[in-house]
């Protein structure tokens, strides 16, 4: 039986620029692309029809395409990732697996349990830096320990990105590629999803755009972001070449690659966090949690314009702008005081470009729970937040067509009385 290197797809799902597909393609003879629809993630989906699933489906028929045209094909494998390599042993003669780095709680132990199971067959596990230009451990503050906070945290990182060589690396060594027929390829029924019709934004860095990012980021209506989190979140675009833009035309957009390393970070070294607050004082705070006001938030139904434009928006499209998506955090955990983690699972179901430290970390940025967060005493204002970002009502417009109508709900709170209750609840709690 042949020898055969493995590269296993996670997320960077591309052929361009992949660091660790790179180096299996340089170091090693006959590298067979793998990808695993884990069941340990797609079993706790409620909802079958999940547009990123669809969605990565998608590139992967779109990256088989392209490695069948150079002679190879990818594998593609639904179960258990420690099942999955069971079972290939028994069917290939794997030497090695190449994949890349991920920083997630779930991902570190799947990675553990794998590497140790190949070891145990002989086989190495290579691991290497891709989704991020500088990973957890490489921006510590001068004591050597993590920051937690992010303005010191952002300029150690310009600095070091200034003073570092970051490479792409666009030349694989294609002829090292398994020669294999065309491999079948799971259906999304198989799996038991469905299509949703939801699209997704193009793969575009538009530089145009991002040179006015600063200027126009804040305004929902407008078309002033680049849509772009679906495409880092899985990898199909490389955040080294879009970061290499954002330094060169926007430090506003280079200062939103910098806030996802951060909260990346942060995650890495507190994976507590994924259920309890950063600053432990703040799991003190009575929670009102009342479930219809949370129904009403949820299919923006609140009678607060601009937050429930925000959450059609994400019911719809599976996206929210985020100067919107700060808005309606806020409100759910300050206005009506429910707890940020409802809020937090809400978007994870609902946003295409869920990722775990960013969607945590805003949540409990916007609650006054988290690392560097705003103060508890700060709650948004939704109508001066519609006076500023959204003054002619043309994103409220959009998304509440029944807006100024009797068709359209009542207030279920009165700011002035939210804001007071807020700020006691968190005075008492955290001042007992």
């Amino acid at each position: 039986m042949e020898k055969i290197t493995l590269f296993w797809f996670r997320r960077d799902l591309r052929l361009e620029d992949n660091t660790g597909l790179f180096y299996a393609l340089q170091q090693e003879k006959t590298v067979l692309p793998l990808f695993i629809f884990d069941r340990n993630i797609l079993d706790r989906l409620e909802d079958k029809a999940d547009a990123r699933v669809e969605f990565i489906h998608s590139q992967l028929l779109e990256i088989k395409t392209k490695l069948e045209q150079k002679g190879c094909s990818l594998l593609i494998k639904y179960g258990k990732p420690e099942d999955i390599y069971l079972a290939l042993l028994q069917e290939f003669d794997i030497q090695s697996v190449y994949t890349n780095r991920d920083y997630e709680p779930y991902a570190k132990e799947r990675d553990a349990k794998v590497e140790s199971l190949l070891k145990e067959k002989g086989v190495t596990f290579l691991s290497f830096k891709d989704q991020v230009i500088f990973e957890p451990g490489e921006i510590l503050n001068g004591s050597g320990a993590f920051y937690k906070v992010f303005t010191p945290f952002s300029r150690n990182w310009q600095e070091k990105y200034k003073s570092t060589k970051v490479q792409t690396l666009d030349a694989p060594n294609w002829k090292n590629l398994y020669s294999i027929a065309p491999l079948d390829m799971i259906s999304l029924a198989e799996m038991g999803f469905e299509k949703t019709g939801i699209s997704i934004p193009p793969k575009v860095t538009d530089e145009d755009l991002i040179s006015h990012y600063d200027k126009t980021r804040n305004f929902p209506a407008q078309n002033g972001t680049t849509r772009l989190g679906v495409h880092l979140r899985f990898g199909t675009i490389s955040v080294r070449k879009l970061a290499q833009v954002a330094a060169r035309l926007n430090e506003t957009y280079l200062n939103e690659l910098i806030w996802r390393e951060f909260y990346m970070m942060i995650l890495a070294y507190n994976p507590q966090v994924t259920e309890q607050a950063f600053k432990p004082s703040y799991d003190l705070i009575p929670w009102r949690n009342n479930e219809m006001e949370f129904q009403a938030w949820c299919e923006g139904k609140t009678g607060f314009p601009i937050v429930d434009a925000g959450m059609r928006e994400l019911n719809t499209t599976g996206y929210m702008h985020n100067r919107v998506r700060m808005v309606v955090a806020s409100f759910l955990t300050k206005h009506l005081l429910i707890d940020w983690r409802w809020g937090e699972a809400y978007f994870a179901k609902k946003l295409l470009d869920f990722d775990l430290s960013a969607n945590n970390g805003g949540w409990q940025w916007a609650a006054g729970t988290g690392t560097d967060a705003q103060p508890y005493f700060r709650v948004f204002n939704p109508d001066s937040q519609t006076e500023k970002f959204d003054k002619d009502l043309k994103y409220i417009k959009k998304w509440i067509p029944e807006i100024g109508t009797d068709k359209y709900p009542k207030p279920i709170v009165d700011h002035k009385f939210a804001r007071v209750r807020a700020i006691d609840t968190y005075k008492q709690a955290l001042n007992p």
